[in-house]
């Protein structure tokens, strides 16, 4: 097989026809250039949620702050109703991801504690407060609502399961469900608390005290 002639002396690799050696060019793809910009686009929208709230975030300061042209912007996402709710979805999925990469480091030893700690931090972090203003929004607003519930059933029933699988436990096995219900409602009010102060060491207690609860009250193995 004959390989690719040699560039001239003094002639430049770079451009359209550039490649890696590989084969391919050197030119990001469609897709990628088109993948980075709606990330751009999500991450600046929960910025702006959660600094200005719903009434303060524009999709013109979301296109300003993501680099991005108001054409383009309307191109992907023609409402700020569809922008944020993609962007609350796209970004709760990214922080379970950043979840499941820490999964490994948790301790076998009080293992129940932190996991009860990572979940805190999943709900009082920019991606929850964000969801928090969409949640108000919806509230009297028919159209959006209909959409933020639809998510929130989606969202709620991934979340679910994922703390069953961070505790390791079977939900069909006695109270479980309901005890993991229970700890995902108490992690939502300890982000509405932290929503509205640094409650860091009270909040610390009481995932220490629902910490013993669950130890004592979750049954472990599988439904015979």
């Amino acid at each position: 097989m004959s390989s690719a002639p040699a560039p001239a002396h003094g002639s430049s690799t770079s451009g359209a026809g550039a490649t890696d050696g590989s084969g391919s060019t050197g030119r990001t793809p469609q897709v990628e250039r088109t993948r980075a910009m709606r990330q751009r686009l999500m991450e600046a929208t929960v910025e702006c949620l959660v600094e200005h709230g719903w009434g303060g975030t524009t999709t013109i300061e979301v296109s300003r702050r993501a680099g991005v042209s108001r054409g383009a912007q309307l191109h992907h996402f023609p409402s700020k109703n569809d922008l944020v709710i993609a962007a609350v979805e796209h970004l709760s999925e990214v922080r379970r991801q950043e979840m499941n990469a820490a999964l490994a480091d948790l301790p076998t030893k009080n293992r129940t504690r932190a996991v009860l700690g990572l979940l805190a931090e999943h709900f009082t972090g920019p991606v929850f407060f964000a969801a928090l203003e969409l949640w108000v929004a919806a509230r009297t607003d028919e159209a959006l609502h209909e959409a933020v519930a639809t998510l929130e059933r989606r969202t709620g029933r991934v979340t679910h399961a994922y703390a069953l699988e961070l505790l390791g436990i079977d939900d069909t096995v006695g109270r479980n469900r309901e005890l993991v219900q229970a700890t995902l409602d108490l992690m939502r009010g300890l982000g509405l608390a932290a929503a509205m102060s640094d409650d860091t060491a009270r909040r610390g207690r009481i995932l220490d005290a629902w910490a013993r609860v669950l130890d004592a009250e979750i049954e472990k193995g599988t439904k015979a």
